[in-house]
């Protein structure tokens, strides 16, 4: 290691001393260049002089030839004045020459030396750069070394935070199984409990009548024991005499002996019996009506529901509130109207007064083991059927914080939960490619699982018929008194959403495709369809809803947008912009027509009037 160490430090100066080298001979580049460029010049220089040599030397030659006194060109003798005087030309013109070149020469050279000062001053300027740039490059040194010991650091610690985690994490994972466990076994106690109550209820019933057939026998035993007192009128005994006489007549003495000790009538006794005997069962059947109608869950008993002759049609925002802390999924209104339910991705399910036509937060129900999908009100709007992430549906009881049963028995996320005509039976869709149908009265068991090859998306319920909406873009129809599909009815885009009209004579669909879509459930074809410029589905669970009076549909945009349609003409009645600001999930119409509420992705819950 300390060789390692060793060859790493030296490799390290030599890479700084080979990028200081490329810095310096990038910095003077220019200069050696002008430097090279000044030599070749002083060549040239010398070759002009040695130019100038040879030119004196052929001077010289020409001289002593002009010494001789023949002229070359017509063989006569020249004058030595003459000769003279052509060399004086000769030199002046070479004179002239060099001092023309001297003179560019040293023009030259002065454009050389003050190039050659302002390079040595860049050359200073750079010094004084590369020496300031070196000061912030140790600057910089130490505050990468120490960046890198605080990053080494962080990773430890780091380190040490993730090994807490996955241990809390773990442990978590062991508390969660520890609690599904103990809510297993709350439910498994709860059912215990309710049967032991159930058996210990049917022996006191058995043993009270028992009782009640011990006093009964008593009272008739004491009834017949009791004498009672007859008159015979003459008629009467006169006709007894001649039965009598028709048949076997019996001696005197028993005929006074019965004549004269007092004797119970037949029709007496039998009058007592028949008085005792419905006497007793009225009291009876009293007390098992009056029983049954507290305790039995067979009866239903439901409160006067509002019923909507008009719808309103929504133009101003009468309330808006932040209702959860992320993404709301579902909205739905009470029966009566005067509350409504929302379900978000924080696994709360918020229930709001809208008296007065205010959102008034009232109560929260808790326990939802994943996000809420979709929201459901029973007939009566005292229980709230809420369909979860985590592969369940729960149900809880408007008052009770707590959830009072989970129906477990789909292996995804459920998508959809409905009751249907009492609160007794309800049916989920989910993503595991199931349809399913609940006695509640029987707890976690379903009655009827349906098999289906596509996601279920939405179900609605009629009074015999589920329908449910698929990934595959169609809707299937299922009798609960037959075993498979009834019909199946395509679509053009995956389904969304489904909503039965309160006279469960239409159906209306909400689509990818954008577009909602009007079927006929007595013919089972499609009736209208519905666009507008503008309208989006934003997700595969938007939700698009009937008005009480069935006379328009309502669905949120992905722009934030609600839309309504009148049934009658088929055209856009009115939009909504401006209040939302991100997709609309889901929309709801109280059942009284009077307020419309919508969720979006941005924790926003909107009530319109």
């Amino acid at each position: 290691m300390a060789e390692r160490g060793g060859g790493g430090w030296k490799r390290h100066v030599l890479r700084q001393l080979q990028r200081r080298d490329r810095a310096q001979k990038a910095r003077f580049r220019d200069l050696v260049q002008a430097y090279n460029k000044l030599l070749e010049k002083s060549c040239l220089l010398s070759t002009y002089k040695l130019q100038a040599d040879s030119l004196d030397l052929q001077m010289g030659l020409s001289a002593r030839s002009a010494l001789e006194p023949v002229d070359s060109a017509g063989g006569e003798v020249l004058d030595s004045a003459q000769v003279l005087e052509r060399l004086k030309r000769n030199y002046e013109g070479h004179i002239g020459q060099l001092q023309r070149i001297n003179v560019e020469l040293t023009c030259e050279m002065i454009e050389r030396n003050t190039l050659l000062e302002a390079k040595e001053t860049a050359l200073v300027e750079q010094r004084g750069r590369l020496a300031s740039v070196s000061e912030q490059h140790s600057n910089l040194e130490a505050v990468h070394r120490q960046l890198k010991d605080q990053v080494e650091e962080l990773t430890h610690k780091n380190s040490a935070v993730k090994a807490d985690y996955d241990t809390l994490r773990e442990h978590y994972r062991h508390q969660e199984m520890e609690f599904r466990r103990a809510a297993e076994r709350e439910l498994e106690l709860l059912r215990s409990v309710m049967r032991m109550k159930v058996e210990a209820a049917e022996h006191r019933n058995e043993k009270n009548e028992r009782v009640k057939q011990a006093r009964l026998s008593r009272e008739l035993k004491k009834a017949t024991r009791r004498p009672v007192g007859i008159e015979i009128e003459a008629g009467e005994g006169k006709a007894e005499e001649q039965k009598m006489s028709g048949g076997a007549v019996p001696e005197r003495e028993s005929r006074e002996k019965l004549w004269r000790r007092p004797f119970r009538s037949a029709s007496a006794t039998s009058m007592t019996l028949t008085r005792y005997v419905d006497a007793f069962k009225g009291l009876f059947d009293f007390r098992m009506k009056r029983g049954n109608s507290v305790s039995s869950s067979s009866v239903d008993h439901y409160c006067c529901l509002p019923s909507c002759v008009a719808a309103c049609l929504p133009s101003t925002v009468s309330d808006a509130k932040a209702a959860h802390l992320s993404e709301i999924n579902a909205i739905k209104f009470s029966p009566n109207s005067g509350m409504v339910a929302t379900g978000g991705a924080d696994r709360l399910i918020k229930l709001w007064s809208v008296a007065g036509g205010r959102l008034e937060h009232t109560q929260t129900l808790e326990g939802a083991t994943g996000g809420i999908t979709n929201l459901d009100f029973d007939p009566s709007g005292c229980h709230v059927l809420g369909a979860s992430y985590n592969n369940v549906a729960q149900l809880w009881k408007i008052g009770d914080k707590k959830c009072r049963e989970i129906l477990t028995g789909h292996a995804d996320k459920v998508t959809a939960a409905k009751f249907r005509s009492t609160r007794h039976q309800a049916v989920t869709g989910s993503r595991d490619r199931t349809v399913k149908e609940w006695d509640l009265c029987k707890g976690l068991s379903g009655s009827r699982t349906i098999n289906v090859f596509s996601y279920c998306n939405d179900i609605a319920c009629c009074d015999t018929v589920i329908v449910s909406g698929h990934h595959d873009k169609t809707i299937r129809f299922w009798d609960s008194r037959e075993p498979g599909c009834t019909q199946v009815i395509p679509v053009e885009g995956k389904v969304t959403s489904l909503s039965v009209s309160p006279d469960q004579m239409h159906l209306l669909s909400c689509s990818r495709d954008n577009a909602l879509k009007v079927i006929d459930l007595r013919m089972h074809n499609i009736r209208q369809v519905f666009r507008a410029e503008g309208f989006k589905c934003g997700s595969d669970w938007t939700k698009a809803v009937f008005s009480p009076d069935k006379s328009y549909a309502l669905v949120g945009s992905a722009d934030g947008t609600l839309f309504l349609w009148n049934m009658e003409t088929g055209s856009l009645e009115k939009s909504l912009p401006g209040v939302h600001r991100s997709s609309v999930n889901a929309v709801a119409w109280g059942p009284s027509g009077m307020y419309i509420g919508s969720v979006d992705q941005c924790q926003k819950l909107v009530l319109w009037r």
